[in-house]
């Protein structure tokens, strides 16, 4: 990513954009920043914000800036633009404040991998999905009004679950619908 002076402007003022793919590369890059603004954070500078407008990615990634946002000693607010889909949820249902936009297409659904091979990778690759998809269910019973057996049944599904803002503030993952008027309270 080519840095311009939007860019850093933005950046200086605590505000970052994750746009594609949650991968290595996205991720890290909200990893540094995160940590940049933590260790240049001024007495001005009381939050952080992350856009977010992806249809996911690496679910790994997604749990390491989830684990960086948390240690945070600046609050981590996210806003849902676009697509908030897969590991994309995850991150935006884990900010502080977490605003939708009204034509955000929200998505959310069960870990899963088509594996090949021998038993002994087969019966491995197994517990590593119940391993993510657990995880999965403590981020998302922790972030929205939902029990254990909500997020299973509602969220953590084998099909694609998709979700209205409106639907989605009802379930607690999010905690208003965005307009320019409330972001910047």
């Amino acid at each position: 990513m080519t840095y311009n002076a939007v860019q850093d402007s933005l950046y200086k003022e605590g505000i970052l954009f994750i746009t594609g793919d949650i991968n290595e590369e996205t991720t890290q890059e909200a990893m540094e920043w995160i940590q940049y603004q933590n260790l240049t954070k001024s007495k001005s500078k009381k939050k952080l914000t992350l856009y977010i407008n992806s249809s996911g990615g690496n679910l790994y990634d997604a749990f390491a800036l989830i684990d960086i946002m948390r240690a945070s000693k600046l609050p981590v607010d996210t806003v849902g633009i676009g697509a908030v889909m897969s590991a994309a949820f995850l991150i935006f249902v884990c900010g502080r404040k977490r605003f939708i936009s009204p034509n955000t297409s929200i998505m959310c659904h069960e870990y899963s991998e088509t594996v090949e091979g021998k038993h002994h990778d087969i019966i491995s690759s197994m517990k590593e999905a119940e391993l993510c998809n657990a995880k999965m269910l403590d981020i998302l019973v922790s972030q929205c009004k939902l029990t254990d057996e909500q997020v299973a049944e509602e969220l953590l599904n084998p099909t694609d679950i998709y979700l209205t803002p409106e639907e989605l503030l009802a379930i607690g993952g999010a905690d208003e619908i965005y307009t320019n008027n409330n972001l910047h309270k």
